[in-house]
């Protein structure tokens, strides 16, 4: 019997609902263990994300807060995590599959010398997890021979947790010797939007090769501002410098699961969908009636986008009162 301790994320003092999801996970691998589920924050002035971590039903909140781990270092973090797998007498160590998350737990599986398994899509036990492979073509069933295994866990493929029942027990733990690593933060460079982030966004609006230059992609950009939605493109637009490589969609850029997904003048090569096929409703527009995307749409309109976004975004204008 072990514990299952899911490692939270957390931006300018309020908890992502990325790590929603690993919640979920995390809930379903402490009833296969036959142990506990315990939550990780770790960050700067970080009371008030511990406080609604305590509202989804773990057995308790384990807290490092400390101002020195106001920017996030996996080199820094790291350390931390195994302290508080040790801490919390976790056999499993989980987190959302985020760039955080990819960055972090390869990092803490090496410290604890033990199993990693990522981009896990099912549990089959205390030690046997189900995940993707060639574009979600396969799912590999793997077992793991370590007393303790680290996880990362697909994002689109656990529902977000609720939070509900009774308050977990928050635990402030002693962060230790944070500056004993050779990393040091020196800044940050990003890009600010008022759009949703990608992974997070419950509309998203995508082009592909067929918008043929960037400067097409500004209908799609007011469409996606319409319905409060992200902007999203294939690689084949990312690779041909139409927009940025951080709106990529696919199985080498975000995997995302939206309420709503608009597919235009995307192909639907197997690499984009396996980023996206488990949206809720997918909605095509391809003038090729031929075009693989059709296969996965839930709505498949053949025709250019010149014609069919101009209208959609009239109408929905009208409904909105615009």
């Amino acid at each position: 019997m072990g514990n299952v301790l899911v490692v939270l994320e957390q931006a300018q003092g309020q908890l992502r609902s990325a790590s929603l999801p690993a919640i979920s996970f995390g809930k379903k691998m402490a009833e296969a263990a036959g142990g506990k589920l315990m939550l990780a924050v770790i960050g700067s002035g970080v009371a008030k994300v511990a406080e609604e971590a305590a509202k989804f039903g773990a057995a308790e909140v384990l807290v490092v807060d400390d101002a020195k781990l106001q920017n996030y270092l996996a080199e820094s973090y790291a350390p931390i995590v195994v302290h508080l797998t040790k801490e919390a007498q976790a056999t499993v160590v989980g987190a959302t599959a985020t760039s955080v998350g990819k960055d972090l737990l390869p990092r803490v599986a090496a410290l604890l010398d033990c199993a990693m398994v990522s981009d896990v899509t099912g549990v089959d036990g205390a030690n046997k997890f189900r995940r993707p492979m060639m574009a979600g073509n396969v799912i590999t069933h793997i077992e793991t021979s370590t007393p303790t295994v680290v996880v990362t866990v697909r994002q689109t493929e656990f529902p977000p947790a609720a939070a509900g029942g009774a308050a977990s027990t928050v635990k402030k733990v002693d962060a230790g010797n944070v500056d004993n690593c050779r990393a040091e933060f020196v800044s940050v460079a990003s890009q600010k939007s008022e759009r949703p982030d990608l992974t997070e966004a419950k509309v998203i609006v995508s082009g592909g090769r067929g918008m043929r230059e960037g400067k097409n992609f500004e209908p799609l950009a007011a469409l996606a501002d319409l319905m409060g939605g992200a902007m999203g493109a294939s690689r084949a637009a990312c690779d041909a410098g139409m927009v940025p490589n951080d709106l990529q969609v696919g199985q080498t850029g975000k995997v995302v699961a939206p309420d709503l997904y608009f597919a235009v003048a995307i192909s639907g090569a197997i690499q984009h969908l396996a980023g996206m096929k488990s949206s809720k409703v997918i909605v095509a527009i391809n003038k090729d009636a031929e075009a693989p995307i059709f296969q996965v749409a839930d709505y498949g309109l053949v025709t250019t986008w010149e014609k069919a976004i101009p209208e959609l975004t009239a109408e929905v204008q009208k409904l909105k009162g615009k």
